[in-house]
């Protein structure tokens, strides 16, 4: 059997350093934006503000996940802390159908019993809010891409945007036509976009965390494709493959080798395929003889019966 036992990845210093800006920006404005919406009666106003309040326990959650992940692998957990950003982003994704759940409500509440709103003040504090919004999601946008975690915050704060951006249009028509309803509308349709990501981020996240097969890796895939390009292997069984982050897969195998191979060459060509084809930088291989092809196919016809 052979192993590969380095489970080290790239420092998070810089989603670290991110997040850490994005939380000032954050929970700066939005004692501002409760207020703002309180003054104004708005619903997209104290809907945005209650978004921003959660995307502060959301950014300052995920700023923990990026700080204990860099923590080293020890006794108990061989793998390190790598997955606790994962974690993050899953509770996130939650978090953002939750508020979507809320916003829907309520706006239904101000549908059957609408409320005067004060254009100029929700005006004024939307449009700040946009600006820092703005801001903050280009923090974050220029992070590392594959990072669950930072994607997660990132949502939220393209949530808040959304939710700017609406504040300003609901304000503008209020002033210009007096139309109460524009405010709970446009906060339903803000939420409606926002579920359609948080939801992707909760699918992806929770099937990382329920060790599911990467996007285009299956075990089936590997059990017929590495016999088809190895010579020297008779069959692949007892596959496992999984990821420990985004771009951090790992899989374990059982590999039946041909008689009179050269084992030691045959473990190198299956580990070199591995890497280079599939992108499986971490394997743990169990090499068995020939004659395990045998209980394989009993295996495998007990699958199918």
């Amino acid at each position: 059997m052979a192993h590969d036992h380095d489970h080290s990845l790239p420092t998070g210093y810089d989603s670290q350093r991110r997040l850490f800006w994005a939380i000032l920006l954050t929970g700066g404005f939005m004692v501002a934006e409760v207020v703002g919406g309180i003054i104004s009666g708005s619903l997209a106003l104290l809907a945005d503000a209650g978004h921003m309040l959660t995307d502060t326990a959301a950014l300052g959650l995920a700023w923990f996940a990026a700080w204990i992940s860099r923590r080293p692998a020890d006794e108990k957990r061989s793998y390190g802390y790598h997955r606790v950003q994962t974690l993050a982003a899953f509770v996130n994704g939650l978090t953002l159908i939750a508020i979507v759940v809320w916003i829907a409500i309520e706006a239904i509440r101000r549908f059957l019993s609408p409320m005067e709103v004060m254009g100029t003040p929700m005006l004024v504090i939307a449009t700040l809010g946009l600006v820092v919004n703005v801001v903050v999601f280009a923090i974050l946008h220029g992070g590392d891409r594959d990072n669950l975690n930072i994607r997660g915050a990132a949502l939220h704060v393209l949530g808040d945007l959304l939710g700017s951006v609406a504040a300003i249009v609901a304000a503008l028509v209020i002033l210009a036509t007096g139309w109460m309803p524009i405010d709970p509308l446009l906060s339903v349709l803000v939420a409606m976009l926002i579920l359609r990501s948080a939801w992707k981020l909760t699918r992806e996240s929770g099937h990382i965390l329920l060790e599911g097969a990467p996007k285009g890796l299956d075990a089936t895939t590997l059990r017929r494709e590495i016999p088809e390009r190895l010579e020297a292997v008779c069959n692949v069984h007892h596959v496992h493959v999984w990821s420990l982050t985004p771009g951090r897969h790992l899989v374990s195998l059982h590999a039946a080798i041909n008689e009179n191979e050269d084992r030691e060459a045959a473990l190198l060509a299956i580990r070199t395929l591995l890497a280079e084809h599939y992108g499986l930088d971490h394997a743990t291989i169990q090499l068995e003889s020939q004659g395990c092809c045998a209980d394989e196919a009993e295996e495998g016809a007990g699958r199918q019966g």
